[in-house]
């Protein structure tokens, strides 16, 4: 008795190409055509990756042709291109979980329509079905510059975004992906703070830094600076400290915690904390730092770099072009490029300060 039977496409595909005199295998590790990419960006601490494969043109009318319009596609060749989140993301403002999705695409002239599906170890589209739709989003094709070969790019990267492009002959369809990467890194900090990092005074510290900086959740950033100081006080910790109950408008207590650091502070750190305050525009904090730093430290050359500051603030030229010659010839030699600049810079009475 006869039966009949039908090919599974991947068979098809394989046979369809034979006959076009492509070496392609259906058990062996063959070149193909449409060659294998992988391309991955990180937003934040979120990679994004697309594993897909990459079709030509040779001379083919792609839209509404080898790809049709109002039909699901691959939006590759091959098996399933797939895009992958490490974290959970929004699309096109509209949430989707973290994970391995199938990407498909559904082109028209005038929009497509972007689809996640939650199969994605499928042969292509051939076994697609809707009822498995993480999510869809509708988007606009552009224009573009001619590509032989399909490719996906990362444009418009932010801290907290990228803009997904798949690009092939001349259109670009772009879609945005958005992460809420200070939640993301707060909740990451926490597994973090529970491995070796929990028992260094820096780990604490980059932490409580980086919530700062980020103004995001300061209360517990003071909280990471109080587990890094009792870990280990240290200058660093401290002034981190103080920053921090400063953000908070806690006055005194930041007054508190700076003066605790300098009086910890070494001579590099105490020109360091002098300078930062220049660049922040509180010249006469700064130049108090100074002083504290050439009456404890009068030979070392940060202390001679700081004499010549304070000098050229008093229009007294010759003098700081004295006290940076000392700086330079006492500093270490991968600095004294940068000293001798500024000497130059003072005999041509030019204001170092600014």
């Amino acid at each position: 008795m006869r039966r009949n039977f039908a090919l599974p496409p991947v068979f098809i595909a394989i046979v369809f190409a034979a006959t076009l005199g492509h070496a392609q295998s259906a058990v062996l590790d063959l070149p193909r055509d449409s060659q294998h990419a992988k391309v991955i960006q990180r937003v934040g601490i979120t990679d994004i990756t697309i594993n897909y494969h990459r079709p030509l043109v040779k001379g083919r009318k792609v839209w509404g042709g080898l790809v049709p319009y109002g039909q699901v596609w691959r939006a590759g060749a091959n098996e399933n291109t797939t895009i992958e989140f490490t974290d959970p993301v929004n699309v096109e403002g509209k949430p989707l979980a973290k994970g391995i999705y199938g990407l498909h695409m559904i082109p028209t002239e005038n929009e497509w329509t972007v689809i996640f599906s939650k199969a994605a170890a499928s042969w292509g589209s051939f076994t697609y079905n809707q009822s498995e739709d993480a999510l869809r989003v509708t988007v606009k094709p552009q224009p573009g510059e001619m590509r032989e070969a399909l490719g996906y790019d990362f444009d418009k990267v932010t801290p907290n975004s990228a803009v997904v492009t798949m690009r092939w002959e001349k259109l670009a369809v772009p879609f945005k992906v958005e992460v809420n990467t200070n939640e993301i890194v707060a909740q990451n900090l926490h597994s973090q703070l529970r491995g070796l990092a929990q028992y260094t005074w820096d780990g604490w510290d980059d932490a409580a830094n980086y919530l700062l900086t980020n103004k995001y959740d300061v209360e517990e950033a003071l909280k990471y600076e109080d587990r890094s100081i009792g870990v280990e006080e240290r200058y660093d910790n401290l002034m981190t400290k103080s920053r921090i109950l400063d953000a908070l408008n806690r006055k005194e207590e930041a007054t508190i915690a700076r003066n605790k650091a300098l009086g910890m502070a070494n001579v590099v750190q105490l020109h360091s904390y002098g300078r930062q305050l220049q660049q922040e525009g509180k010249q006469e904090q700064a130049f108090e730092v100074f002083h504290t730093n050439i009456k404890k430290n009068p030979n070392h050359w940060t202390a001679h770099n700081e004499a010549a500051r304070i000098a050229c603030a008093k229009g007294d030229f010759d003098g700081a072009v004295k006290e940076m010659k000392l700086a330079s010839a006492a500093a270490p030699d991968q600095l004294k490029g940068a000293l001798d600049g500024f000497t130059k810079r003072l005999e041509a009475k030019e204001d170092i300060n600014k």
